[in-house]
């Protein structure tokens, strides 16, 4: 077998074992969470975002010596969500909704503390305190606001299947996880040195999309289901967590250190791209195909700017 092959079949097998992992360890976290009582609606919002998929694959880049790629995790899979996801969902289900304008607000202005904070191309530990303490005021705020059973969404017991045994879910997911992360750094360690491709543009485009794509399915089928609320409470409860909480997380255990190509295109793409988002389900009541297909087109020339400036 080819180096190549090798490379991308490390890089491959990786992901795939962080996306199966996350989704054991996500299930056994819902199934164990699933008797506090909160609106749907807030419940997407705060889980939604909570893909340990990708905060493994950050720190199995950053661990591994690629801090560009790191932070392509959650800045490529923010413009990924904001843009292709949510463009591509419109496509397929177009929904019109009416949405609380405190999410909205979160939702459009959730990179501009980081975007503020890596204003010296580094984001330090304490960098990645305030930004997890900013994700908390933000949660704490939206419940107040969205949180209320039966205010302002209906809500339901079977859209969360309970797990007979939620630690084992848990502790398997961990353990894939861990394994996965180990893969996927040896995996980008291989390609990066076969290939000569930029870790930064493979984390914020491949490993980015290819941890995320799974959430076309997360937004279409809730909004088909007559929840249209619950595909944007996914779209911007990924992006605040992302931005927020997902970035504190990896500057915290390692200080990421951002590149010119981050700093440039990756980083205010990504803070741009949920604002992008909110601004049009405020004008325009929701997703049609046409706004769908806006996006999609977005995220196509972001990518070719991003593939012709590497």
């Amino acid at each position: 077998m080819s180096t190549g092959l090798v490379a991308v079949t490390l890089l491959a097998g990786g992901i795939t074992l962080v996306v199966l992992g996350a989704e054991a360890f996500f299930d056994g976290l819902l199934s164990t969470a699933k008797r506090v009582r909160v609106s749907t609606f807030f419940l997407t919002v705060l889980v939604s975002g909570l893909e340990v998929e990708n905060i493994a694959a950050g720190l199995a880049a950053n661990l591994a010596g690629f801090p560009g790629a790191a932070a392509g995790t959650f800045l490529g899979g923010t413009t990924f969500i904001a843009l292709a996801v949510a463009g591509a969902g419109a496509i397929l289900v177009p929904y019109r909704v009416r949405l609380s304008r405190s999410f909205l607000w979160w939702t459009a202005l959730a990179g501009t503390p980081l975007l503020l904070l890596a204003l010296d191309r580094t984001l330090s530990r304490f960098d990645g305190v305030i930004l997890i303490a900013y994700f908390c005021v933000a949660m704490f705020s939206l419940h107040r606001t969205t949180g209320a059973l039966g205010s302002s969404h209906p809500d339901g017991d079977g859209e969360v299947e309970r797990k007979r045994h939620p630690w084992a879910w848990l502790l398997g997911g961990l353990a894939a996880l861990t394994v996965g992360g180990e893969l996927l750094g040896n995996g980008l360690h291989a390609v990066v040195s076969r290939f000569g491709v930029s870790p930064t543009l493979l984390g914020n485009t491949a490993i980015a999309a290819l941890t995320e794509a799974e959430e076309i399915g997360r937004i279409a089928v809730p909004a088909r289901r007559g929840r249209p609320d619950m595909a944007a409470a996914n779209i911007g409860g990924t992006a605040i967590h992302f931005l927020t909480l997902n970035a504190g997380i990896l500057a915290v255990v390692v200080p990421l250190h951002l590149d010119d190509a981050t700093m440039r295109l990756h980083l205010p793409v990504a803070v741009a791209a949920p604002a992008l988002f909110c601004l049009i389900l405020l004008l325009r009541g929701g997703l049609g195909r046409l706004e769908g297909a806006l996006l999609s087109a977005f995220y196509g020339a972001y990518i070719a700017v991003a593939v012709v400036g590497t």
